[in-house]
């Protein structure tokens, strides 16, 4: 026997971030309506749903301290304190109209890392820009929640944001409980900016959802498919990565970096990798039934798509994975890279489903080679390989 752990590192390689759209008061589609002074005195008066501006404990302190000092002053009809009255409401006049002009034409958007797992730690990036042409931006704070959860800490923008396209980006670790859907939005923005009297705070109007993959799961292999592993193969003419060199081709997404051709792609000018015959070996194939029958308890379920995943990775990496076919759907063919993220992205929402007739099920049949799934005990999952054990988790 064989103790097998896959997921330490995904399959998914590095590609350009997840993310969502520029939003605020910045955003590109606010910008190309211009500057009215109209709708600025009106936002005013009225301001949009959601908009708050109150005072803090400083402010509630500021403004008792101009109510005593005015009463006293018509009172006395004293100059000095009329003087001394004036100079409390412009500073808090002063301290709206900068609040104002400093979340001015600032805009957000959110970068996710690829490859999300679920029970797996990754970093949800707010990425902030100012687009004002003199004036810089100081003191905002993001409440960003993940999974309809605000627990953590708002994200503060410590430093100065210059102006003119300035960027900055904040971080906030994120580890998803469950696979499926999730949302990570932005909650709310405030800025006590410049006096801390006022605070300024307004929906983010800020949602992206991304696709978590189903938790990597330890698993143990049994002989039936450790000797199917190491049984050694020939060499045929199609597409691998190990035997002799076929032909070059252009580059295409998804190709490693190491098949590349130096020499060919510098005299072509362009980018051509290699070709190479590969080992012929028997492929496994995958089946499930997600019907709800089979597996009645959702704990069982949900290990059952983690154990399914960690293998469809663990023989693709080896180069022996077939196919892959889910319930009534149709086969999945496991030829990419892409198709195995294709894959991961359909276990993440899978669900279970009613049972079917025997004739709308697509079970195995005769095929070998098939890799099935069933319960085993209360708790955990097995793999059979033509009806011998295979893995179990």
């Amino acid at each position: 026997m064989e103790d097998a752990h896959a997921g330490e590192q995904p399959v998914r390689p590095v590609r350009p971030d997840e993310g969502g759209s520029w939003q605020g008061p910045g955003a590109p589609d606010r910008r190309r309506r211009g500057f009215r002074w109209t709708t600025m005195l009106w936002a005013l008066l009225y301001p949009p749903r959601g908009h708050r501006v109150y005072p803090t404990i400083s402010g509630v302190v500021l403004i008792s301290l101009a109510l005593g000092i005015g009463t006293a002053a018509y009172n006395t009809s004293n100059n000095i304190l009329f003087i001394t009255l004036a100079l409390l409401l412009s500073c808090l006049i002063l301290s709206g109209v900068l609040s104002w002009m400093n979340l001015s034409r600032v805009s957000w958007r959110f970068r996710l890392e690829p490859a999300l797992r679920a029970g797996q730690e990754t970093v949800v990036t707010l990425e902030i820009r100012n687009e004002k042409r003199l004036l810089p931006t100081y003191g905002l704070r993001f409440e960003v929640a993940a999974e309809g959860k605000a627990d953590a800490p708002a994200l503060c923008l410590r430093d100065r944001l210059d102006p003119g396209g300035g960027r900055v980006s904040l971080e906030r670790r994120w580890r998803p409980e469950r696979r499926g859907r999730r949302a990570v939005e932005l909650v709310s923005v405030a800025s006590l900016f410049p006096f801390g009297f006022l605070r300024k705070s307004f929906p983010g109007d800020l949602r992206v959802e991304a696709t978590v993959w189903p938790a990597p799961v330890s698993y143990q292999e049994f002989p039936v498919l450790c000797s199917a592993r190491r049984s050694a193969g020939r060499p045929v003419e199609r597409v691998g990565q190990s035997g002799d060199l076929l032909a070059l081709r252009k580059y295409a997404s998804g190709d490693s970096h190491r098949l590349i051709h130096w020499k060919a792609s510098a005299r072509t000018r362009q980018w051509l990798v290699r070709q190479f015959s590969s080992e012929h070996q028997d492929g496994f194939s995958i089946w499930l039934d997600p019907s709800r029958d089979l597996w009645p308890r959702p704990e069982q379920f949900e290990l059952m798509v983690g154990l399914v995943s960690t293998l469809a990775e663990d023989l693709f990496k080896r180069g022996r994975l077939g196919r892959v076919t889910i319930g009534a759907e149709p086969p999945r063919l496991m030829r990419r890279l892409q198709d195995v993220e294709a894959l991961l992205d359909r276990l993440a929402v899978l669900e279970p489903v009613e049972s079917r007739t025997a004739n709308e099920s697509r079970g195995p049949g005769r095929a070998r080679s098939v890799l099935v799934f069933a319960p085993e005990g209360a708790r955990g999952v097995a793999a059979y390989l033509d009806g011998q054990k295979a893995a179990t988790a």
